[in-house]
């Protein structure tokens, strides 16, 4: 074959290390994003957190910790961004303590399971090595709701021992399931709602009554009728109302609540406030601290110093300037999102979410002149503090559902609407699915009945059926 050389034109993106570094920042969220300021204070020596005590260094060169000028919104919309520093300070240093300290802070934040409490439990009680071990069975045989995968028989068979006998097995198991939460090591919902029925007081009101509902009546506790049930029970109708309430305020679920997640905590990185008739969005003032460059590391580089030190001195400034301005960059976008956001959502603000509008992210992004990729990394795990709570960026995008008028209702503002007429409905004839939909009709909601299904699950709401109660 020969040989020959060809020129071809074509176009392709080359992501740079500083547009790498802009991307990686941007998509952080304020946790993660102070833990990334810290590594990177302690990894190079040119960059260092700018105290308030301390004069400001004229060098304008390296210094991109500059506050911005406030800026206002256009007079055509009530919305008044301020740009406060981009790189604002009061960010604590962490603290380096010492070792031992340190493992106790560690084990303090590891996440405790179920089997963790219930071990912790066992190891207080007093057990013989034998029902130790029957009872280390049946931890290992917990689910995560508390609920017990074995049954004693099986438990005796894993075990081996030829000396114990299914009396003892059953001790320890009854001894077990005194354990906290109540009601963990049952077979069965029954037998979880009847142990915590059995560890109430004796004198506790109804108590009794709905013992003999949750042994007897279990799968008729949600639609029955307390005229019958005292009838079958023979006891009243107040007494039977009674001992419903108290059945539906038990945990079926005991377990659930020793999660294995470590929990996270929300730190909001913009703060929207109402001041003389506008809506301001701020930037969180601690979500960075205010860095700037170490003056005498940088004059390293005008005086005579080796050729390496010199080389290694200009590299860690280059990548000093430069993630300090990736953290500019990604502050100004920040706030321009959350200001266009504030912009379209300001019925929410007001009226709260029955009022929230429809929104994608192309709608900002085409008003910010940004990509819709770039709006997603500004508004995923990032949070904004408002007077109605505070909600990830996300939340106030959603599809849109056409009205009667010709007009669009967001979607949250529908599941608004359907949680409200839910929660006005009468227990002893729920709404259904279909009369939700003439009900949204009336309001000027167009939507299908599979649609109104749909976000009744996402609400977590049970069916008509489900709800009704004839009490």
């Amino acid at each position: 074959m020969k040989q020959s050389l060809q020129l071809k034109m074509g176009q392709s993106l080359a992501l740079t290390p500083q547009l790498q570094q802009a991307i990686k920042l941007l998509q952080l969220s304020t946790l993660d994003l102070q833990q990334t300021i810290e590594e990177t204070l302690e990894s190079n020596p040119l960059l260092e957190r700018e105290e308030e005590d301390q004069p400001r260094e004229p060098d304008a060169d390296v210094d991109f910790a500059e506050a911005m000028p406030e800026t206002e919104a256009s007079d055509e919309l009530p919305v008044d961004t301020r740009w406060e520093d981009l790189l604002p300070s009061s960010a604590p240093p962490s603290s380096a303590g010492d070792s031992d300290g340190g493992q106790f802070a560690e084990r303090d934040t590891e996440p405790e399971t179920l089997q963790d409490q219930l071990l912790w439990q066992l190891n207080l009680t007093r057990f013989s090595a034998t029902d130790h071990a029957i009872g280390r069975a049946f931890i290992d045989a917990v689910d995560a709701n508390g609920r017990l995968t074995q049954t004693p028989e099986e438990i005796l068979d894993a075990l081996r021992l030829p000396e114990v006998e299914i009396d003892e097995i059953q001790a320890v198991l009854h001894r077990l399931q005194h354990f906290e939460p109540t009601g963990v090591f049952a077979a069965d919902l029954r037998e979880c709602l009847l142990l915590q029925l059995r560890q109430m007081a004796v004198d506790t009101p109804h108590r009794n009554t709905a013992g003999a509902i949750v042994n007897r009546h279990l799968e008729s506790v949600a639609t029955a009728d307390p005229r019958q049930l005292s009838r079958r029970l023979r006891t009243t109708p107040e007494d039977v109302l009674g001992a419903l309430n108290l059945i539906r305020s038990l945990d079926p679920t005991p377990g659930f609540s020793v999660g294995e997640s470590t929990t996270e905590y929300i730190v909001p990185d913009v703060f929207v406030k109402r001041s003389n008739g506008h809506w301001r969005v701020e930037l969180n003032p601690d979500i960075a601290p205010r860095l700037r460059i170490n003056a005498h590391y940088a004059d390293l580089v005008k005086q005579g110093c080796s050729a390496s030190d010199k080389s290694y001195v200009q590299d860690n400034l280059q990548e000093a300037k430069v993630f300090m301005k990736s953290l500019q960059n990604r502050n100004e976008t920040l706030l321009k999102v959350a200001s266009k956001i504030v912009e379209h959502q300001r019925d929410f603000l007001e009226h709260g979410e029955e009022a929230m509008r429809p929104l994608i992210l192309a709608d900002i992004a085409q008003q910010i002149e940004m990509h819709e990729s770039t709006v997603s990394r500004a508004t995923t795990r990032k949070y904004m503090h408002t007077p109605r709570g505070i909600h990830e960026l996300k939340f106030f995008f959603s599809s849109h559902v056409a009205t009667t008028e010709g007009g669009e209702c967001s979607s949250t503002a529908i599941k608004a609407l359907i949680r409200k007429l839910i929660q006005a409905e009468n227990v002893k004839k729920p709404l259904s699915d279909n009369k939700l939909c003439s009900l949204l009709e009336q309001q000027g909601v167009v939507v299908a009945r599979r649609t109104v299904a749909k976000y009744r699950e996402q609400l977590h709401i049970p069916p008509s059926n489900e709800r009704k109660r004839l009490v």
